[in-house]
């Protein structure tokens, strides 16, 4: 982590949702090489400037080394019901090691160029201060890139055991909820959409092409 004490104070806790099957891409998505490195430690890196502590949902060994002392916490409903149990997840793990803060920071581990400035402008759009703050980009939501109040912990579980499809964006309808709207990155070949994801081996591909027209242009 960088900055000082208070800075770090400011930053909300995270977790890295990468309990998943992956089934498209036949591989745990975290242990996908890119560029050199993992997924997973590419989104590591990007989110540690962010955030107060990082942790990583899963719910299966990937086979690669993780960082030393990142914890890593499971599903604490069994069964994959879906990104939302990961949710969950990062809820409970955060109300017992940040108790002071109110809301947890989740980031997928398949979307390795999500915005460098994502907790702060999440934060920053919060207004009543009990919201769910939801990236979204190119008129589309992210929302597994949110600001989720801890406060709902209770309601989530309940939905994720009761409600038959379990999706992400009907249950952020069911709270109050603000949107953060990211542009997309300008490079030399054209815009890319900063949640750009990778599910499959040929969005690798594209990706490969994205992070060598990337570092291109930053030289």
């Amino acid at each position: 982590m960088t900055g000082n004490a208070a800075d770090t104070r400011s930053r909300p806790p995270a977790v890295i949702l990468a309990g998943g099957r992956s089934l498209r891409m036949g591989q745990p998505k975290a242990a996908v090489m890119l560029g050199g490195q993992t997924m997973l430690a590419r989104v590591v890196d990007r989110l540690s400037p962010q955030a107060a502590s990082i942790a990583v949902n899963l719910n299966a060994d990937p086979g690669i080394a993780l960082a030393r002392g990142l914890p890593i916490i499971a599903d604490t409903i069994s069964g994959f019901p879906g990104p939302l149990a990961g949710v969950l997840a990062a809820m409970h793990h955060a109300s017992k090691a940040a108790p002071a803060a109110s809301h947890v920071l989740t980031v997928p581990t398949d979307t390795p160029f999500f915005p460098s400035t994502l907790a702060a402008r999440l934060q920053e759009a919060l207004v009543v201060g009990n919201e769910i703050a939801v990236a979204w980009s190119l008129g589309e939501m992210h929302p597994l890139f949110a600001l989720w109040p801890l406060a709902i912990a209770d309601d989530l579980d309940d939905w994720i055991r009761t409600d038959e499809k379990r999706r992400v964006r009907a249950f952020i309808a069911r709270h109050s909820s603000v949107a953060v709207d990211f542009e997309p990155v300008t490079t030399k070949a054209g815009p890319l959409d900063p949640f750009f994801n990778i599910n499959t081996p040929q969005q690798l591909d594209e990706a490969e092409e994205w992070l060598t027209r990337l570092e291109d242009d930053a030289q």
